[in-house]
């Protein structure tokens, strides 16, 4: 994956960094690809992606959360997302990190919270995707994601495709709406494909096999290529565009989704608060094309 993925993947994990970033405010070009650190300018960016026929979900971020005060206060704030979707009258949904809601502290307890916000969501007719984190959170999330599917239907979560297991996921999820991804953590070789061509071709796989299931599929990516391959299977196999969008990262390749929601269903992945740095630092990581990327849009506003 080499230097640059795992320099950038050690600063994301680095909590001393991460605490001291929710004291500076943007730094290094994020406000690029964060949508604002308050509910109010976030939606603000939610609306002009509607104008242009772009949807969104929407990601209250948080890291490294370790006392039930701070899962406490990420669950109001999620649930207070719920609530201005509905106000504003946007086209958006959630997704919802699950260590931020208490996962790491008590697996019960974060069971309650995101029951809580599941069933704000569905009084409001909004979907949640539970975002998928690190290996070791892959099995404690995809139990909760079951337990919650017994109560709500309008619940999903995420495939990673650099991850050995996913096609097992993916099967066993048949009936599940997903959001599949190449992955934007660092795994062992145990539990992950290391090359990108390996993780490429899963990917593709992955996504061929979920389109020819009649569930709704996000199929979650900036990279031309595997969109281009992607829209040539569903032109071969005439698969209804109401079964699948793109989705991208909010603040990357922005062209490219306006192009797209021309033909398709399209989604930015909208990022907001004031816990950016762990997030931000992975997206560094996923491709050397975003650190250039950054560097441009934060020279431009200095």
């Amino acid at each position: 994956m080499g230097i640059t993925r795992s320099f950038f993947i050690a600063l994301s994990n680095n909590r001393l960094l991460n605490s001291g970033a929710k004291k500076w405010g943007f730094q290094l070009g994020a406000a690029k690809v964060v949508a604002g650190t308050d509910i109010p300018d976030m939606m603000a960016s939610v609306r002009e992606l509607n104008e242009d026929g772009i949807s969104a979900t929407i990601d209250r971020l948080g890291e490294f959360v370790t006392s039930r005060e701070e899962a406490t206060q990420a669950k109001n704030e999620i649930i207070q997302t719920a609530e201005a979707i509905t106000e504003a009258g946007v086209d958006a949904h959630l997704s919802v990190k699950l260590t931020q809601i208490g996962l790491d502290i008590d697996k019960q307890f974060c069971l309650e919270n995101i029951r809580e916000i599941a069933a704000e969501a569905e009084q409001r007719s909004i979907y949640i995707n539970l975002d998928m984190e690190n290996y070791e959170h892959l099995q404690p999330t995809l139990d909760i994601l079951h337990t919650l599917r017994k109560e709500f239907d309008s619940v999903g979560t995420v495939i990673q495709a650099y991850l050995f297991r996913s096609e097992q996921d993916l099967d066993a999820l048949q009936d599940v709406r997903l959001r599949l991804v190449k992955g934007a953590y660092q795994e062992s070789e145990q539990v992950a494909y290391q090359s990108p061509e390996e993780v490429d071709a899963n990917f593709l796989k992955l996504i061929k096999l979920r389109l020819d299931q009649p569930v709704f599929t996000s199929i979650a990516t900036h990279d031309h290529h595997i969109i281009n391959a992607a829209i040539d299977h569903i032109k071969e196999q005439g698969i209804p565009k109401d079964r699948f969008e793109f989705q991208m990262l909010y603040g990357f390749r922005t062209d490219l989704l306006k192009e797209l929601s021309e033909e398709y269903q399209v989604t930015s992945y909208v990022p907001f608060g004031k816990d950016w740095y762990g997030y931000f630092m992975r997206r560094l990581a996923e491709r050397p094309q975003n650190i250039q990327l950054v560097l441009k849009g934060a020279l431009s506003k200095s």
